[in-house]
């Protein structure tokens, strides 16, 4: 099993930064590829970023692409998501999770933290 639990989250201003992190405990997190999703309301639940297991590959969402960077520590269970020239479009409940591949469906998700991006 794996046991994720996201903070970092908060209000910026459009243009801020913030970074979020991901701690993850159990077996199966150092063999867990890691996901960020976000949720905005109103809306479905998206897919933003992903990290292999090695953190040899990565994806991004296209919304997201060159302002968002993921990264992961294995050594310390943590997967982080560093957020750059935050637009109020990225208000959202962010989550990561856990899964066999990125982009697969995820096994195990934590309970989210919320970024709110003022214009």
């Amino acid at each position: 099993q794996v046991q994720l639990v996201e903070s970092g989250g908060g209000l910026v201003q459009a243009g801020g930064s913030l970074s979020l992190s991901c701690a993850g405990s159990g077996p199966e997190f150092s063999i867990s590829a890691i996901d960020w999703f976000r949720q905005a309301p109103g809306k479905e639940r998206e897919f933003v970023a992903g990290i292999s297991i090695y953190g040899d590959y990565t994806d991004y969402a296209d919304s997201v692409k060159g302002r968002f960077t993921i990264s992961r520590d294995n050594a310390r269970s943590a997967v982080y998501l560093q957020m750059k020239n935050l637009e109020p479009e990225d208000t959202a409940v962010y989550y990561c999770a856990a899964g066999r591949l990125v982009m697969s469906t995820p096994d195990y998700w934590g309970q989210g933290t919320q970024v709110t991006v003022s214009a």
